[in-house]
């Protein structure tokens, strides 16, 4: 099975802080990124923007503007959806990635991102939706698990969609079992039930969220 860290790649060579301003302007009027990372001596900097470095002198090198770089970054052992959320916040269709040890190992492009999103079984597979929400200290993954499986119920995913400092919000899929039974003991554990049925409308949002990338993509 294909696992997100798969996409990551290193296609181009990271940029050096020593870079010409000039060959980096011609970098990116070559190729659609966004941003591109920096790299001084093997360590990340952070990744420069295709929009700021047109205003840039192009006699100086990038090590003269590393006020202007931006740090984002994800880690090789995050998930897709985290994945998707750094994107998503920087605004981006390049996101460098770093190990535990801050090393980085390469870079993840939004078209590869979207293709492992729309292969997910989350999206891809038919089920239904649950949203519940209970306090933060009271929520329980394995009760979760136990009370969809109780059911005859079978998990496609499961994943915090919302949290504050009182209460977290959590989206189920399963694929079978009594959806009725499910929200029904979900209840009787105390967990609020935020929507009910209504796979259709959160799958489409969710679809309609990747659209979204796919449009940023053309822009």
């Amino acid at each position: 099975m294909t696992e997100i860290r798969d996409y990551i790649t290193n296609d181009y060579k990271a940029l050096s802080s020593s870079e010409n301003i000039a060959s980096v302007q011609d970098f990116f009027h070559e190729l659609n990124f966004t941003h591109f990372p920096v790299l001084e001596e093997g360590i990340y900097l952070g990744s420069i923007a295709a929009e700021d470095i047109e205003t840039f002198d192009g006699d100086k090198s990038i090590s003269d503007y590393r006020f202007t770089l931006e740090g984002f970054y994800a880690r090789n052992s995050m998930i897709w959806l985290d994945v998707l959320e750094v994107f998503a916040k920087n605004h981006t269709n390049l996101v460098p990635v770093l190990d535990e040890n801050n090393g980085y190992v390469g870079y993840y492009e939004i078209e590869d991102i979207i293709k492992f999103f729309h292969e997910t079984p989350f999206l891809k597979e038919q089920g239904g939706i649950i949203v519940i929400k209970k306090g933060v200290l009271d929520y329980s993954m394995s009760q979760i698990t136990q009370i969809v499986e109780s059911n005859n119920g079978k998990l496609l995913g499961l994943f915090v969609s919302d949290a504050d400092a009182q209460t977290v919000e959590i989206t189920v899929k399963i694929s079978l079992g009594a959806m009725n039974e499910i929200i029904q003991t979900f209840r009787r554990y105390n967990y609020e039930i935020i929507s009910e049925h209504q796979e259709d409308n959160y799958i489409n949002a969710l679809k309609e969220r990747s659209d979204y990338l796919d449009k940023y993509l053309n822009i």
